[in-house]
This record gives structure tokens, sequence and C-alpha cells, in this order.
């Protein structure tokens, strides 16, 4: 078994793709660590901003998350919908596509590239964060451990997107079954004790007040908890990974993710109030999340906090797989339309769009750099891509509701209202976050769309210069001139010469000379005398015609220019008839054979591909050895 077989697994047959899809259970991991880890970081993210307001920013953390709240209940809705109507991958990019043309669907898809790639630098970043406040010690060591996890999370999904989700399905479902149950027994313990329950290790002190309350900071806040709205848009990108029933599948896996989501953002403001939870400064010494201030008022500092935080780490480090489930597919559709390079539509050895993950985890790696694996460096930019796909996939879904005959008032009702919610959240976002670094994704949009559209101008121009229309028309009727290239005659070179002869009557043999440097001058007199004996006198005496020899030197040591040279004057001797160089070359069976060899025949074949003209066609003919 070699390294790549043991890392990637064996490589898989087409007709092996229905095996490979998902249910739920996979799904849930698969698809849902993002929307289910952001309920670390997006209530979190919403303290942070009210922890000025000191013990008063108790008394708001509901009226902030109750509208995300909402918010999520109006996406969830909506999203079914889509999911009914569009059972394909792709989600707003083909919603968009199919209803508002094809400038907007780029502009979702620009905004969802956008939005997964950061979705992985801030779910790995955040998650080692939360690994670094627990063991400082580590912290020196943060983008080493980002860039690990990366990696983890990419070979993962290079194996497969049923096998990632098997991988992360056991802290996954730890951490729901955690929290979720710390947040019915801190409910329970509130309202038991009239709203003012006795937590098992009590939390920090609340801050002193620093500031006012203002529809400013509220808003603020709002857009900061948004965070945790981002993943939603996954399963709509990812239907075609379900098996059958697909919308059934897809409809069971987006109903977990988001009620447990609403779940969690409810439980934790309640519990934020009721125990007196409050985002802390996580640059300084003491940090805890406010998870780790949740489960430890809960249930203390024992075995189930520690099961519980150990989920949170594990999520959080692998919320990134998300992106990577649902990224692949959205660059495949693009792919597929000519707006991307059409590698990314082509399956790997294991049936997923592996030059996607590839794509998607040096981007994800070029941010960590950039940023040094900081959470609050990266969340700035969050979140603006995710609301305005969420607006494009809304909008979308309108107009399909009132392109068909007698539609359903309700369902374009709910779109309706979606749309509404999330455009109005993306102004918010984009304001509130705008000097803080969201101006970075502002600009990377319209860049990003204008490649996309420089993409497609390019395949829509060689298509039109290589495209066929019409009967076969065999515009050259005589064989080409061949020129076999060569340094000495060898075995390589006489059975490239044979070959040569069989394609056409009239071959030339072109030996380079002085390509070892100024000790070498080659008697040409002797080399012609050679050829005469050994190679032209046995032809002509079964009656065949010998090739031409043409001795070029090369006094620059460089085969392609002396070569090009006399290939223009061939086209000028005989205009209108092919020319085709024939390149012997010597397979290598090592990798460290590479070193021992000059490996001319490359240079060659790359320098005739970029300076040969139209009529130049390329033979490779190649020696290959036995060990």
């Amino acid at each position: 078994m070699n390294l790549v077989h043991l890392i990637f697994g064996r490589r898989l047959a087409n007709s092996e793709m229905e095996g490979r899809r998902i249910s739920w259970f996979e799904a849930v991991p698969a698809m849902g660590l993002d929307g289910l880890g952001s309920a670390s970081y997006g209530p979190e993210a919403a303290l942070t901003i009210l922890a000025p307001l000191g013990a008063a920013s108790l008394a708001y953390v509901g009226w902030v998350m109750a509208p995300i709240i909402v918010l999520l209940a109006i996406l969830y809705m909506s999203y079914r919908q889509t999911v009914l109507a569009y059972q394909t991958n792709g989600g707003a990019y083909t919603v968009a596509k199919d209803n508002l043309g094809r400038h907007a669907s780029l502009v979702a898809a620009a905004a969802i590239m956008i939005d997964y790639t950061l979705n992985v630098a801030v779910g790995i970043s955040a998650g080692v964060g939360a690994l670094t406040s627990t063991l400082p010690h580590l912290q020196p060591y943060t983008l080493h451990f980002c860039l690990a996890v990366l990696a983890v999370v990419t070979i993962a999904n290079l194996r497969g997107t049923r096998e990632a989700g098997l991988l992360f399905s056991a802290p996954t479902y730890v951490f729901m079954a955690s929290f979720l149950g710390l947040c019915v027994v801190g409910v329970a313990r509130i309202l038991a004790s009239g709203g003012h329950p006795h937590p098992i290790v009590a939390p920090p002190p609340l801050p002193h007040a620093a500031g006012a309350i203002s529809a400013w900071l509220l808003l603020k806040a709002f857009s900061a908890g948004c965070t945790a709205m981002t993943g939603v848009e996954a399963v709509s990108n990812g239907v075609g990974a379900f098996k059958e029933p697909v919308a059934d599948q897809a409809h069971r896996t987006l109903t977990i993710i988001c009620v447990t989501l609403g779940l969690l953002l409810a439980g934790v403001a309640a519990l934020a109030h009721g125990y007196g939870l409050t985002a802390m400064d996580q640059t300084k010494p003491g940090y805890q999340s406010v998870l780790s201030q949740l489960a430890a008022a809960v249930a203390g500092r024992g075995a189930v906090y520690d099961v519980a935080m150990a989920s949170v780490l594990a999520v959080l480090c692998l919320s990134a797989n998300t992106s990577f489930v649902a990224f692949p597919r959205l660059c495949r559709l693009v792919a597929e339309d000519g707006f991307l390079p059409r590698p990314f539509a082509i399956p790997g050895r294991r049936l997923v769009f592996s030059v996607g993950v590839v794509f998607l985890t040096v981007a994800a790696g070029g941010l960590l750099i950039l940023f040094k694996g900081i959470t609050d460096r990266l969340i700035p930019l969050f979140a603006i891509g995710a609301f305005l796909t969420f607006t494009m996939s809304q909008v979308g879904m309108v107009a399909h509701w009132r392109r068909q005959s007698g539609h359903n008032r309700a369902r374009l009702a709910i779109n309706a209202a979606g749309a509404s919610v999330t455009s109005a959240a993306l102004v918010v976002i984009t304001v509130t976050k705008f000097v803080a670094g969201a101006w970075i994704v502002v600009l990377a949009l319209p860049a990003l769309f204008g490649l996309l559209l420089a993409i497609r101008r390019y395949y829509d121009r060689l298509d039109a210069q290589i495209g066929c229309i019409g009967p076969f028309a065999a515009d050259e009727r005589q064989p080409p001139t061949i020129l076999v290239a060569f340094e000495g005659r060898n075995r390589m070179t006489d059975r490239a010469i044979a070959f040569a002869m069989s394609l056409s009557p009239d071959v030339i043999a072109i030996h380079l000379t002085r390509l070892e440097g100024p000790d070498e001058e080659e008697d040409s007199r002797a080399f012609r005398h050679t050829w005469k004996e050994q190679v032209a006198d046995p032809l002509e005496a079964q009656g065949r015609t010998p090739p031409r020899l043409v001795l070029l030197a090369a006094p620059l040591r460089q085969i392609h220019k002396p070569l090009l040279e006399f290939i223009d004057k061939l086209d000028t001797r005989t205009p209108g008839r092919g020319v085709a160089v024939l390149i012997p070359e010597l397979v290598l069976n090592h990798w460290w054979e590479i070193p021992l060899h000059a490996r001319r025949a490359d240079s060659l074949r790359h320098a005739l591909l970029a300076h040969g003209g139209t009529r130049l066609n390329l033979i490779t003919s190649p020696w290959r050895r036995s060990d």
C-alpha cells in the first residue's frame, strides 16, 4: 500500500457515486458544524459589544438575541422551500441564476465563496483560541495549531464527504447533548429560584458601566451576534450529497441544525441573564469564554464540564468542515457554467471535487497566516458574504414563486419576509462593521465578480477559436515534414527515427551540436561519415529513402532557438505544409533519477509549445527501460 492510498483511500469508480451519498446523520456534522459552532462565538460577540454597559448589559442581551432567533426561524422556513424547489447543489447561485439572471448569480457565488473561506479561517482560529485560553503555554503556537487543524480537515474531506461526516459525528452530537442539557438544567434552576439561581462556580464579576445604551450600540451588538447565522445556507448548497429521498433528508438535516442552534442561542441568552455571564477580554489573563462560564456555573468544573468544553474545542476547530462540503460543490456548478476553471468540475480520486477542496485550503491558510490565526482580527470580515447570499437566495425565490402559475401566496410571503429581513440585516452589518475591516470584503466582492466574468470571457474566446461547425474537412493532404531532434545516436533515437519514417516519407534528422559548452568542438565531417555508413547506406540497400541529416549548432546551449529558426526556413520553402517535431524522451522510473538528467526534452517541448506556429505539431517518442 503506497502513502497516497493510505492517507486518501483507494480511488473510487464512477459507479460508486450513489453509495457515497449521505443521510441526515452524517449530514448534521458534515454540514452543520459551522452553524452549531457559531453558538459559541455569536452570543459572545454580542456580549462583547454590550460589555461597556456593565451589569445593564444583561438586561439587553435578550433583546439582541431575540431578533436573531426570529431571523433564524424565517431563514429556516425559507430554505425549506428552497431545498424543495431546487434539489440540486448550488443554493443561492442556482436560485439566482434561474430567476434573477447571470450577474445576480455571480454576485451570489462571489459572496458565498468569500463567506465559506472566512468561515474556515474563523472557525479554526476560534477553536484554537479556545484551546490556548485553556492552556496558555500553547499560545505562541497558535498559528501552527491552526494550520495543523486545517490539514486534518482537508485530508478528511479529500477522503470523502461521508468519511468526514462519520469522523466528526462524535464531537458534534456530544456538543449538542452537552449544551442543550446544560441549558435545560440551567433554565430549570432559574425558574425554580425565581430568577436568582446559585451558580456552582461563580462567574467573574460584571465590569463597571463605562457607557450608556444607544440604538447604535444595540445595532452593533446585533450585527456581531449575526455571526451565529453563518452556515445556514450550507444544506441548500450541498443538497446533491444526500441520499434519496433528497428533500426529506435535507429537511431533516436543516431542521436539526436550525432548531438546535435556536435553542442554544436562546439558552445562552437566558443563562447569561440569569447567572450574570459576560464576555471577557481574550487578551488578558484569566480569560473564560461565555460557554466556559455557563458550563461551570451550571455543572461545576467536574467531568461534565470537561466533556462539554472538549466538545466545544472539537466543534469549533472542525466547523470549517461545513465549508469543505459545500464550497467544492458550489464551485463545480460555477465551473460547469464557465465562470471558474474547468478542473473545479472534475471529481477527484474519492469522487469529491478535489480542486475546490485544495483551493479552499490554500485560501483559508493564506488568511490564517496573514492574520496570524487571531479570531478578533477575522470576525469583522465575517457575515457580510453570508447575509448577501441569504438576500440573493430569498429574492430569487420570490421571483420563482411569482413566475409559477397560481403561485402559493404563503410561500411567496415567507420568502418575501426573508428577503426583507436579511437585506435589512445586511445593511446594518455592513455599516456597523465597515471601519473595523468589512471594507475588505466590500472591495473583494466586486474583484471576485470581475474575475469570474474574465474567466468566462476567456473560455468564450477559446471556444470561438477551436469550435467546429459543419462536416469534417482535412485541409492537409500531404504528410508532414517530420523533424527528429537528437543530441547523439543511440537506440532511443533510432527508434524515434524509425517511427518518423513510418509516418512520412519526408524525415529530417536534426543533430544538435555544441550543447555541452565551448570545449566541445565536434567533427562534423566524421559524424556525417558515420551517419552515411551506419544509417543511410543500410536503408538505401533496403530500397528505402534515408532521412536527410542536418547538423544545427547551438552556440548558446539552447535547443529550441536554432530549431525554431530552421522551422521558419521550412515554412518559407514549403508554405502550407505541416511540420511535426518528434522528440525522443527517456522515461524516468524513479523520483531520484530527475536530478541525474538534464531533461532537455522537457525544455524543448515547452519552448516549441510556447513559440511554435500554428502549423507545428509535436510528437513524443518515449523510451521505457527495464530496471
